[in-house]
């Protein structure tokens, strides 16, 4: 079984030999809640792809003291894969957070789509913040090193001008496209998932001007917690099978 995993920020002084002290939130979990115990190993990350393997040395209410036997540098995902999500009701618009950094994703793009129902008027802030939790928590789950970004809410404008300054290569989940995903082998990989309501005829028409390609996902229609992470793992598997 892999090693649970812990965030500390700063892991430069994480050197081979050294104790490392966890303490804050992260060492009352560890402690208090999984019950972690002197010669367990464990994994501390800082969320950029820094590793440190260590054991437990000491463990005692909010502090852990580790002995560090490795610290180990990781590559960033590839390709680089940015999800768009519209802001979607009855939290699925979290759920395709959670899975999606379980597949992989590297960053997401809360999106104010001109059809979404739920809305982040005047609570941006804590919007932004319930996404961030939703990746930590699903980094750590699937034992990432690096801890996807969440940039702040974006309107469709937005949207299109930071991708356009990014160079992003955009797959544009549309129910009423004719082409499938592509063979995408493209490092700055976009996928835009629109709201329950669709994507708006002038918004489809802005990522079009932008290079964006709208693609079908599948002959069943998906919601919006699944389209982003279906696509993802679609995108994925062609990449392995083609090596």
């Amino acid at each position: 079984m892999t090693a649970p995993v812990y965030v500390c920020d700063d892991l430069s002084d994480a050197e081979e030999g050294s104790t490392l002290v966890l303490d804050g939130a992260e060492a009352h979990h560890a402690a208090t809640v999984r019950r972690a115990r002197a010669g367990e190993r464990i994994d501390v990350v800082d969320g950029r792809g820094t590793r440190a393997r260590c054991v437990v040395a000491e463990a005692g209410g909010a502090r852990l003291a580790l002995d560090v036997r490795e610290r180990v540098r990781e590559q960033a995902p590839r390709p680089r894969i940015t999800l768009v999500q519209a802001l979607a009701k009855a939290g699925r618009d979290l759920q395709a957070v959670e899975t999606s950094t379980e597949y992989g994703a590297s960053r997401f793009v809360p999106w104010a789509a001109d059809r979404s129902i739920a809305a982040w008027k005047g609570k941006e802030d804590r919007g932004r913040a319930r996404w961030e939790a939703t990746a930590l928590a699903a980094a750590k789950q699937s034992r990432r090193s690096w801890i996807p970004e969440v940039t702040p809410m974006l309107g469709t404008d937005g949207v299109v001008a930071l991708a356009v300054r990014e160079g992003a290569t955009l797959l544009v989940c549309h129910e009423e496209a004719r082409e499938g995903l592509p063979d995408a082998r493209a490092e700055n990989l976009w996928i835009v998932v629109g709201p329950e309501g669709g994507i708006a005829d002038r918004e489809l028409e802005a990522f079009r001007e932008a290079g964006g390609r709208p693609v079908l996902l599948s002959s069943n229609v998906l919601r919006s917690a699944s389209a982003g992470p279906f696509a993802m793992a679609a995108l994925s598997g062609m990449r392995l099978v083609a090596g």
